[in-house]
């Protein structure tokens, strides 16, 4: 059985986030709810016409206005050489544009930056129909979400409020099977007891003494008979209440996971890493000119930008340590690839995580728990394993060794909730240098103490938490937003009048060059917009 779903229905001011584990059967769920798969039992009635956004697949829509493409910053025909993000957006744009009632969308924030994110989250908040999205992005089911679906042991349960409101439900609901079952056990213990002391006093009636007369003895022993007799029918009445005692199952305890350091080698440096005059092209493609970083001991740094900018670019340089590059000597490096290099196909995760480990196997088999590798799940070949999976095996490989610099490229791609919330709870217990790329914009908050972005070509550093950092991008000039909305207006003119020539071409326009104008007006415009609404 993979799911088991009673009954659920859908309305039409619903935005249903569904979350569980990895291999829960999401995806699954959602092909049934939107018909592209027969359930083996029971039936789904959709009453409305329906768009579906998957991971994968590409659109049957593949073009689409020059409005719906203005809006969400695509090109209008659908090209196989975009961004994973591009695509994303191009399928929401056509959902869109399908103008249904009913939108389901697996994964629609995977491999897409911060600033698609938000401009996904913005377009989705204004669209008018009910939502049913997977998404593994807290802050994104936070912001769009009404109710929860969890999936969980093939079974479904829908909660009211953002993602917030459900993981607040859930520590209730933890909370109250604690107190149900320490009830339990205090109930059955206490009757156990009552039974005991019963029993003990029915064997302790003692027959009749011998100088006693034949008279007496009869009277003594019918009356020790008789008190017998009740206290045996009371044990029996007693082990019956017991029988009948509702049992509850002993709730699951989250093992904490502090991450109590050995003595590892120290760095004195008070810079672990930086870089000067960094240049960096692929072809035409310039990523850095003249770039510098520095990188303080102890840091905790979120390396932000658009997909493209030069990020991953930027840790490969650090880790092949090339031209302008300088690393404190005594620096241990751990760095975590979305290739996941690290790991040894042919051993289990145990011998995995184990194999350089500077803890004992009890703390490391705690964090694999923890991580949902439980008991025998640890034996488990690497060579067998899911995307995700394997993300947590390096992930927890990483953290066991004896480093003092993480540097970590998107840690959290195909994690599960559970998963995600373990590895902030990791990052933030960790007292190291971390050097970390990602757009899970609720670990940059809860981990970061310093932003690191790439700008035009140029690294720029910020000291504080992401929050300090968006409030003091947000503290742009009166004069400098005022000039903003006014170049702002004039493009939004200047493209309204592109559209209507596109649209209705005449002799004398030149649709080809109306199209690079287009797309050039478009990208300008999105420029001006991330300032403003930054």
């Amino acid at each position: 059985m993979v799911l088991d779903v009673e009954s659920l229905q859908i309305y039409s001011d619903d935005r249903i986030g569904v979350v569980g584990a990895n291999g829960a059967g999401k995806t699954t769920l959602l092909n049934i709810l939107s018909q592209r798969l027969e359930p083996d039992e029971g039936w789904v009635k959709l009453y409305t016409k329906i768009a579906y956004v998957s991971q994968l697949e590409p659109p049957e829509q593949k073009r689409i206005s020059l409005e719906m493409a203005s809006k969400f910053g695509v090109a209008t025909i659908w090209d196989e050489t975009m961004s994973g993000g591009e695509k994303t957006r191009f399928k929401l744009a056509a959902s869109f544009e399908a103008d249904c009632p009913l939108l389901f969308a697996d994964e629609p924030t995977s491999n897409v930056d911060l600033e698609g994110i938000e401009l996904l989250e913005r377009r989705l908040v204004e669209y008018h129909g009910a939502l049913v999205i997977v998404a593994h992005d807290r802050s994104f089911l936070d912001r769009l979400c009404n109710k929860i679906l969890e999936v969980e042991h093939g079974k479904v349960k829908l909660y009211s409020g953002n993602y917030s409101a459900y993981s607040a439900q859930k520590a209730e609901e933890r909370a109250r099977a604690q107190f149900e079952y320490e009830q339990y056990i205090n109930e059955k213990r206490r009757l156990e007891r009552v039974a005991i002391e019963r029993r003990q006093k029915a064997r302790s009636i003692k027959k009749a003494p011998k100088r006693m007369g034949n008279s007496e003895a009869r009277l003594h022993k019918m009356g020790n008979q008789k008190a017998k007799a009740a206290l045996e029918r009371s044990v029996k009445s007693v082990e019956a209440r017991i029988e009948r005692l509702p049992v509850k199952e002993k709730p699951r305890k989250q093992a904490v996971i502090k991450l109590d350091l050995p003595e590892i080698k120290q760095i004195h440096s008070k810079v672990i890493v930086e870089g000067h005059n960094l240049n960096k092209s692929y072809g035409e493609k310039v990523i850095f000119k003249n770039a510098e970083f520095a990188i303080a001991n102890g840091a905790k740094v979120a390396l932000i930008g658009p997909n493209g900018c030069g990020k991953t670019t930027l840790l490969r340089m650090i880790m092949k340590r090339e031209a302008g590059i300088r690393i404190a000597p005594g620096a241990a490096i751990g760095y975590f690839s979305q290739e996941m290099s690290i790991l040894d196909e042919d051993l289990t995760i145990l011998e995995n995580v184990m194999a350089a480990s500077i803890y004992d196997e009890g703390f490391a088999r705690t964090l694999l728990s923890r991580l949902l590798f439980k008991r025998d799940d640890v034996f488990k070949r690497v060579a067998v394993l899911s995307g995700g999976e394997r993300v947590k095996v390096s992930f927890a490989k990483m953290v066991l060794k004896e480093l003092n610099l993480l540097i970590l490229d998107e840690p959290t791609n195909y994690l599960d909730l559970n998963s995600l919330d373990v590895v902030e709870e990791v990052l933030r217990e960790y007292d190291q240098t971390l050097l970390l790329v990602s757009h899970d914009r609720r670990l940059i908050s809860s981990v970061a103490d310093h932003i690191m972005t790439i700008e035009n070509f140029q690294i720029k550093n910020f000291q504080g938490t992401f929050e300090e950092y968006l409030a003091w991008k947000k503290a742009v000039p009166k004069q400098g937003l005022e000039e903003i909305k006014k170049q702002i207006f004039l493009l939004e003119n200047r493209l309204s009048d592109i559209i209507g020539r596109l649209s209705m071409p005449s002799k004398d326009d030149d649709p080809e060059a109306l199209d690079q104008e287009y797309h050039a007006v478009l990208a300008e415009l999105k420029n001006l917009k991330a300032k403003l609404e930054s």
